[in-house]
């Protein structure tokens, strides 16, 4: 069965410079009209950073949107031009003062899929070396190492409850159990 909606027509109705959101009507698979209004996403990244002694770096901060603070993994949005690899590196860096010298590909996920285009990029970061954050204008952000197994058991009891980082930290469980290959970037 084809369940593709083909695209009629579209538009940008809101550019906010972070996201633009879209308007498109569309033809269902049984030939009737819809519309479909989405947001378009730059694309983002999340970095699982792994100390060797076992610790994993959490970043807290206040989400506006929901009015209060979360634990989550550092991550970022994609700058244009840019590739993901070179916005994880920089995301460490600037938000935490960590560089890694090894860094692994996890996989990607769409957090949103029904009003959103985002794709975040997930990596894994060892070896790390700590130095001077490089926080954004206007960025707040407090930087904690927590050992992963307190982590999971975070992710469990609601402490940590973003999916960004839940889908990362269900990848980085898997590579540590085997499941999961990465090469070495």
């Amino acid at each position: 069965m084809d369940l593709t909606e083909k695209k009629l027509a579209g538009e940008q109705v809101f550019n906010g410079g972070f996201i633009k959101v879209q308007r498109d009507s569309v033809a269902l698979p049984d030939g009737s009209p819809a519309w479909r209004e989405y947001i378009r996403h730059p694309g983002a990244v999340a970095v699982l950073a792994l100390s060797d002694d076992g610790k994993l770096l959490l970043e807290r901060q206040f989400r506006y949107p929901l009015a209060r603070t979360f634990l989550e993994i550092p991550a970022g949005k994609i700058d244009p031009q840019e590739a993901p690899l070179a916005t994880a590196k920089r995301e460490l860096l600037e938000e935490t003062g960590y560089r890694a010298a090894n860094w692994f590909y996890l996989g990607k996920a769409y957090p949103c899929i029904g009003y959103s285009d985002e794709v975040i990029h997930y990596y894994l970061a060892t070896a790390l070396t700590a130095g001077e954050r490089q926080l954004d204008e206007g960025e707040f952000l407090e930087v904690l190492t927590v050992p992963l197994a307190e982590v999971m058991t975070m992710t469990l009891d609601g402490r940590i409850c973003d999916s960004k980082s839940l889908v990362g930290l269900h990848w980085l469980a898997a590579w540590q159990r085997g499941e999961l290959r990465c090469e070495a970037l």
